[in-house]
């Protein structure tokens, strides 16, 4: 069978369980990005099967779900959301994020910038946008041919994930005042917490899907700035709940007022 640039496909060595679209062909190499998982990866032609399945894995059920994020009264009261400050390496996955902050009103400003670069630039977006919230995520991955689980030089990018969540936290220390978000598919959980993150994936060292961070800074933004979050009904919003991202209690970002 003959693929292309564009084609959707999965991998037969693991079980055809995650859909990718061919993002490049170098040789007898494909380069392969997930669909919804924030997950870049290389394969053999003849590892291929080739997906013609319109409704890609269980997307439209979780999609479905996702609607439920918003619930607010809004006949008596009104409502200022946190402000979310969008780093993404991925313009495809940061695209669709800022879309899904629109859709539910949210302000946002979106970032396209390598893993690497961000630590160098955070700061100054920071003072620029002053948001409440910041996510730092793009592409990840533990490979134990480097190392042991809890060494951080296995991983693709948690070193550069921890060192911006470090410089946000020279911009701002409190855990109240500025939530960080970190992290992308695999990503070294425990160092990203150290640094300073709220929250951060991956506890499993899973995939996470394309939306998991926007869907957590979307809950802190939309959660009453003088209570608590609830952390488990947030993590379980996401696509794997607590195996994809890990987090710590804090109050939300929102402020409530009244009249409307």
């Amino acid at each position: 069978m003959e693929f292309n640039v564009g084609d959707l496909v999965t991998r037969n060595s693991y079980g055809n369980d995650v859909v990718f679209k061919i993002a490049k062909i170098d040789g007898d190499i494909v380069i392969l990005k997930g669909i919804n998982m924030r997950l870049i990866a290389d394969a053999a032609f003849e590892d291929l099967k080739m997906y013609d399945n319109e409704d890609v894995e269980d997307e439209k059920s979780f999609l479905d779900r996702l609607e439920t994020t918003v619930s607010l009264d809004r006949n008596d009261y009104f409502y200022l959301p946190g402000k979310i400050l969008h780093i993404d390496s991925d313009p495809e996955y940061l695209s669709r994020c800022l879309d899904y902050y629109k859709k539910i009103n949210i302000w946002a400003m979106g970032i396209n910038e390598r893993e690497d670069k961000i630590a160098d630039h955070i700061i100054e977006w920071l003072k620029e946008y002053k948001p409440n919230i910041v996510v730092i995520t793009g592409h990840d991955a533990y490979n134990k041919r480097k190392g042991d689980v809890d060494d951080i030089s296995a991983y693709k990018s948690s070193l550069y994930f921890a060192n911006a969540v470090k410089k946000a936290r020279e911009y701002e220390s409190s855990h109240e005042k500025l939530i960080i978000i970190a992290g992308a598919c695999g990503s070294y959980y425990e160092e990203l917490i150290k640094a300073g993150a709220n929250f951060a994936s991956s506890p499993k060292r899973i995939n996470i899907h394309a939306l998991d961070p926007a869907i957590v800074a979307a809950k802190m933004s939309l959660s009453n700035i003088n209570k608590d979050i609830d952390l488990k009904d947030i993590l379980e919003r996401t696509k794997y709940g607590k195996d994809g991202i890990g987090g710590i209690i804090t109050k939300g970002t929102m402020y409530v007022g009244y009249p409307r």
